[in-house]
C-alpha cells in the first residue's frame, strides 16, 4: 500500500471544517450517503454497500484519523488534517490515505470529488 497525501486549500474556518469531518451528520453531508456512530466506530454507507471504521485518534480543530475494521493493511488508515498557513491564514484540508499501485489516481479522483462535494455543503 502507497501512503498517498492530497492538499485542498477550503475557504472556511478550521472549527468549522473540523465539524463537517469528525461528526456523523456532517460527514453523512458530503462523505458517504449516511453516516451512523456507536462509540469510536463509524459506519458509512454508499448506496448498497457499507463499511464501518474506528476513529482512532482526533484533537478538536486539527484532525480526526480513521481506521477501516476490515482492511487488509494493519498500517493503513484515513484522516482529515486542517492545516493554516502562519502568514497568509489560509485554511488547507490534508487529506492522508492509502492505496495499491494501480489504483492511486482513481483514490486521486475519488477525494477530489469528495472535496467538491464538501465544499459545495459548506458553501465555500
Amino acid at each position: 500500500m502507497k501512503k498517498i497525501e492530497l492538499e485542498f486549500p477550503i475557504h472556511a474556518s478550521p472549527s468549522f471544517i473540523y465539524q463537517y469531518v469528525s461528526t456523523p451528520d456532517s460527514l453523512g453531508e458530503w462523505f458517504a450517503d449516511n453516516v451512523n456512530s456507536r462509540g469510536q466506530n463509524f459506519t458509512f454507507i454508499w448506496d448498497d454497500s457499507e463499511e464501518t471504521a474506528k476513529r482512532v485518534a482526533q484533537r478538536t480543530d486539527q484532525f480526526v484519523r480513521f481506521k477501516w475494521i476490515d482492511a487488509d493493511d494493519e498500517d493503513a488508515f484515513f484522516e482529515f488534517r486542517i492545516q493554516v498557513d502562519a502568514l497568509t491564514k489560509d485554511v488547507s484540508l490534508i487529506i492522508t490515505d492509502f492505496a495499491e499501485d494501480d489504483e492511486e489516481e482513481e483514490l486521486k479522483m475519488f477525494w477530489e470529488n469528495k472535496i467538491s462535494d464538501l465544499k459545495h455543503a459548506i458553501g465555500g
